[in-house]
């Protein structure tokens, strides 16, 4: 049985003094065991944490309560352990840095495709659609047919734009991503740059495996979440993949038979990017928590 709720959230809203928010919203978390993460800017509020149903309740309940939030909707997964060591409010400029101040969401945004409309629009020929996450995320999963900017990190996307655009002219623009938050961004952005057609999928991917049959589905693979869950696949179920410990990057079961991985150490994806000495303290590291695993304990970082 799933023990602990997940809730992902987000919500643009114009906060006249954010900084104010943080040592409450950390103390209703703290008080009801609630672990995992939120981001606090002037333009609203972002994260994922995760608790027992009364604990998330309680959290949830806090973030309506802040000014412009009591309408604010989350998404809702599950998970068998507790996916996050601590609960952090953290105080940023944006909460999806994308680098450009022109980019307002509460102003306007892209057309809300719901989930059970998502396949018809993404199979008319005048459309294109765009997967506006980071390249790791897209190569564990995507939908059929996506454009994959390979983009490192999203504030990358407005170059990549760019230099792209006019491969797109006389499309309407289709794009995706976890949880929505992104696309709030992106299609504001494309509609600043003049794109008038512009679309995005209401609840981003999660809502999409939540609520569309995986026989109608036309998701290729799974979906990264951000914690120790690693990503979920239809229906929200734990999925298959774990991080590699040096750089952080998803792992499918087949990859640890490759040659390159030494559990801890390294994987296929940054065997040459770490000295040897470094190497050596993760070696260290694993020795701990399998000493620790003897002696009937947690090792704090593992």
């Amino acid at each position: 049985m799933s023990k602990f709720v997940v809730a992902a959230l987000y919500h643009f809203t114009k906060f006249k003094d954010h900084k104010s928010l943080q040592a409450p919203l950390q103390a209703v978390c703290d008080e009801h065991g609630v672990k995992g993460s939120l981001l606090l800017a002037f333009e609203g509020i972002n994260g994922t944490i995760a608790g027992t149903r009364n604990g998330i309740d309680a959290a949830l309940a806090a973030i309506r309560a802040l000014p412009g939030c009591a309408d604010f909707e989350h998404k809702e997964s599950f998970a068998s352990h507790m996916p996050f060591l601590r609960m952090k409010v953290k105080l940023k400029k944006e909460i999806v840095t994308l680098g450009q101040p022109s980019v307002d969401p509460t102003a306007h945004v892209g057309n809300y495709v719901n989930a059970e409309d998502w396949n018809d629009l993404i199979e008319q020929d005048d459309v294109v659609v765009i997967d506006t996450r980071n390249d790791y995320e897209v190569d564990i999963g995507t939908f059929k047919g996506a454009i994959d900017p390979k983009t490192k990190s999203f504030g990358e996307f407005p170059a990549w734009w760019a230099k792209n655009k006019e491969r797109f002219h006389n499309k309407r623009i289709a794009m995706f991503c976890t949880g929505g938050i992104r696309c709030e961004k992106s299609t504001n952005f494309l509609m600043n740059e003049g794109v008038e057609d512009v679309y995005h999928l209401k609840g981003g991917i999660l809502k999409y495996l939540e609520e569309v049959p995986q026989e109608d589905s036309t998701w290729d693979g799974e979906c990264f979440v951000f914690d120790s869950r690693v990503s979920v696949k239809h229906g929200l179920e734990e999925g298959r993949y774990e991080l590699c410990f040096a750089c952080r990057m998803p792992l499918a079961p087949e990859d640890f038979d490759r040659p390159e991985f030494e559990h801890g150490v390294t994987c296929h994806q940054c065997i040459n990017d770490h000295s040897e000495e470094r190497k050596e303290s993760f070696r260290e590291r694993q020795k701990q928590i399998r000493l620790a695993e003897e002696r009937g304990t947690k090792h704090i970082g593992s």
